[in-house]
């Protein structure tokens, strides 16, 4: 008997650091209260949860998150990662000339932006992992150069969605004394209040609206064809894609996203775009709906009447089970005699906008 007692009793006490571990801040707060309220006004809010604009399931066919992870775990992990640190820029972005529009990749979706003179900065993760559980998804080798000690003031971080590889705790709590303001889908206010950001820093919105941070730039918020969630709960909060607009820019960073008919609206909405950024990444035949491949990211820059653009949610962590550098031979391949002018900057170098016709193609990959 006093086995089964040991036993029950070491059963006990890890459920319960597994409790306490889910308490931690990093997993922060769905929204309540007037949040809520908020997000059941939404037209994309339905029975407890937002739905995309059209059916989209997390996986194909029959397949369950249980069957996707077993065949995971049985699958071979060669060439999923790079084998050698990779080649980056390490720029000093609090010496960039604020004047000058420019973007500079920081690795997967997080960029940093100057358009206008002001500065934002999109999904940024400056952490080496991106998941509950840091050896779950370390970054590449030498992916991690920048900090929020050396990143310069903030007028405005933006937020897709609440994904580990968008939303990371410690880097926006870092990042907390640099940031002016936040512009996010309707709930990711609820992450932010719980760490440490002020209500009146915090604005959010549903797909189709649109805030003005003077000096004539406007973000609007767009769809995108995703999920939410950062455990088990799913789709409590929005997820998005942004359009940056001046009168003499207009960029749009897609946001995780499977392809779908709103390529083809905003690029007739807005008549094309100077410069896109696509999630081109972590796709697998199991889960079409939600992340594109690289043809069908060729296919969304046509949509939206592109003069240029890269790929996104790429070359940091590995989530799917292609090769790392797949997604940018694909994309070099689909984007052969398109309209558009494929770029593929290295992490950390810098992307002048008045530029973009000049940029080589960079294979950096190889």
């Amino acid at each position: 008997m006093k086995v089964v007692y040991w036993i029950l009793a070491i059963v006990g006490i890890a459920c319960l650091g597994v409790l306490l571990y889910l308490h931690h801040p990093k997993f922060g707060d769905l929204p309540e209260g007037e949040a809520l309220v908020a997000i059941e006004a939404s037209p994309h809010y339905e029975e407890g949860t937002f739905r995309n604009l059209i059916p989209t399931p997390m996986f194909a066919g029959d397949k369950t998150f249980l069957q996707v992870l077993t065949e995971n775990l049985a699958s071979s992990n060669e060439g999923l990662t790079p084998e050698e640190a990779l080649p980056t820029w390490a720029t000093e972005l609090d010496a960039l000339d604020p004047n000058k529009n420019l973007v500079v990749w920081l690795g997967h979706s997080s960029f940093f932006i100057q358009i206008n003179g002001l500065r934002l900065l999109l999904d940024p993760v400056l952490s080496d992992q991106a998941a509950p559980l840091g050896f779950l998804n370390p970054a590449y080798a030498g992916t991690n150069l920048f900090s929020a000690p050396k990143l310069p003031a903030i007028d405005a971080l933006l937020i897709s969605h609440d994904h580990w590889d968008h939303l990371d705790y410690p880097s926006i709590r870092d990042l907390e004394p640099k940031v002016e303001q936040v512009l996010a889908p309707l709930g990711i206010g609820s992450y932010l209040r719980g760490w440490g950001y002020s209500e009146e820093r915090i604005r959010e919105g549903d797909w189709f609206d649109h805030f003005d941070l003077g000096r004539e730039v406007r973000v609007h918020l767009i769809p995108a064809r995703h999920y939410s969630g950062r455990l088990l709960t799913r789709n409590k909060t929005l997820w998005a894609g942004f359009i940056l607009e001046t009168p003499e820019l207009r960029l749009l960073f897609s946001g995780d996203s499977g392809y779908g008919p709103h390529f083809n609206e905003l690029g007739r909405h807005f008549n094309g775009f100077d410069f896109v950024a696509l999630d081109s990444g972590q796709y697998d035949e199991r889960w079409p709906y939600i992340h594109m491949n690289p043809e069908e990211a060729a296919t969304a820059a046509e949509n939206l009447g592109a003069r240029a653009m890269m790929p996104a949610h790429v070359g940091r962590f590995t989530l799917a089970r292609h090769p790392w550098q797949e997604p940018f031979q694909r994309l070099v391949e689909a984007s052969r005699d398109k309209p558009y002018k494929l770029v593929t900057p290295r992490i950390g170098q810098v992307l002048f906008l008045d530029q973009l016709e000049q940029t080589p193609l960079d294979r950096w990959w190889q």
